[in-house]
């Protein structure tokens, strides 16, 4: 196979690939990783937008108060006061917090489906106050509700749809038990449901679109990649690999999560190199390269041809359990391939070494901190007796002094 054919085969192996190929149901994706990088991306992309859009809520809100005043006698006025403006703005704050969380993209998907059903709830309770005083007008308000929590929460399809339809039942329930004739409560549920659905469908079309338009854009970049790919193995090249850390670095260090960088060496690979040829060796590197790039597999798993018969990969947002599965299975791949290696001194077969780094990045450490400390892993990994994987010891983190690095073992 071919350097081209090589990186065609990494390309179309990406899991961003299989997914556009084999297509969606249900608005979700299937493979490792790639429905929990589009949900990351869709609430930072819309970030600004929603919180721009909680703003309007909270000028909404206030609109609708002063025209409480035109319709809403004194007495029913200070009940719907302390709801309005002691239930609902509070929620609204909240919301808007939450946007500017350090980690927005991890707490505003995991609390907004909540809190949005809350705020609905209030609306309603407002409505059902003012129907008590024998004031319908209130009414628009849960259905301008339905609206803005289908298009302008951040919210996707399925949290929508739930947040709209427990609002419909519980205003139905609320209107009946308010007081509010039963036909009038059965239209005003029908008007309702048929908003929601609309809105909904809409909803759903709106969301596929997204979904379409993210697994294309991904994979366009992928393939705009050749020019920071490595000619021989496809995988990117040590350019791409420094950009990418550098500015992977910095984002982990703003949202405070984990970055994870595998080394990875061939075992005995100068003398492959002198009992195959170098043409074989070639051969080698495109093969273990193919297994790194079908292992890692996440959107944001980025392997890479660190220089001779190292190579890297690096994961953001990971979990030591996600390691320790990935490293065995490039072990596993790697022996599936089965690949002679007559001069190695750990199997006839070609088995690779790994050192592993697993830190949260600080803001006073720079990203050679990480370099070193998956060096120093694989370093660890070949005195074992190579054919292994060696975990960094993360308490030793802060201590390390970035810049030095191990010389290679001989025989390497």
């Amino acid at each position: 196979m071919n350097p081209e054919e090589t990186q065609k085969l990494i390309i179309d192996e990406s899991s961003i690939a299989r997914q556009l190929k084999k297509g969606f149901e249900r608005l979700r994706f299937d493979e490792p990783g790639v429905e929990a990088q589009f949900r990351r991306e869709f609430v930072r992309d819309r970030l600004k937008r929603t919180r721009d859009n909680l703003f309007l809520a909270l000028s909404v809100l206030l609109a609708f108060a002063l025209a409480d005043v035109l319709v809403v006698g004194e007495v029913a006025r200070t009940g719907l006061y302390m709801l309005q403006f002691g239930g609902l703005l509070p929620v609204i704050g909240i919301l808007i917090a939450l946007t500017y969380h350090r980690r927005p993209h991890q707490m505003y998907p995991r609390w907004a489906p909540w809190l949005s059903g809350l705020l609905g709830f209030g609306i309603v309770l407002v409505d059902a106050r003012a129907s008590m005083d024998g004031i319908g007008a209130l009414f628009s308000g849960v259905l301008v509700y339905i609206m803005f929590s289908s298009f302008l929460l951040g919210l996707l399809f399925y949290e929508a749809l739930s947040v709209g339809a427990v609002l419909w039942a519980l205003y139905l329930i609320t209107a009946l038990a308010s007081g509010l004739p039963e036909s009038a409560a059965l239209y005003n549920a029908t008007v309702l449901l048929v908003t929601l659905i609309v809105a909904t469908t809409v909803n759903y079309s709106v969301e596929e679109g997204i979904r379409h338009h993210f697994l294309e854009r991904h994979q366009l970049r992928e393939m705009s990649t050749t020019v920071v790919r490595d000619g021989l193995t496809g995988l990117y090249n040590r350019k791409a690999f420094d950009e990418h850390l550098n500015r992977h670095w910095a984002m982990a260090q703003r949202e405070a999560v984990t970055l994870a960088m595998i080394l990875i060496d061939i075992d005995f690979f100068k003398r492959y190199n002198d009992e195959h040829g170098h043409r074989g060796g070639d051969e080698c590197l495109r093969k273990v390269a193919q297994t790194l790039a079908r292992s890692a597999r996440r959107p944001l798993d980025f392997a890479a041809r660190y220089g001779g018969e190292e190579f890297a990969i690096i994961l953001y947002d990971t979990t030591r359990e996600y390691l320790e599965e990935l490293s065995q299975r490039i072990h596993d791949g790697l022996s599936a391939l089965s690949i002679r290696h007559g001069a190695s001194e750990v199997s006839d077969r070609v088995t690779v070494s790994m050192g592993i780094a697993f830190v949260v990045p600080q803001l006073e450490r720079s990203a050679g901190g990480i370099v070193q400390a998956a060096d120093e892993a694989l370093y660890q990994a070949k005195m074992g007796g190579r054919n292994q994987t060696f975990f960094d010891n993360e308490t030793s983190y802060a201590a390390m002094k970035t810049g030095y690095f191990r010389k290679p073992l001989k025989a390497a």
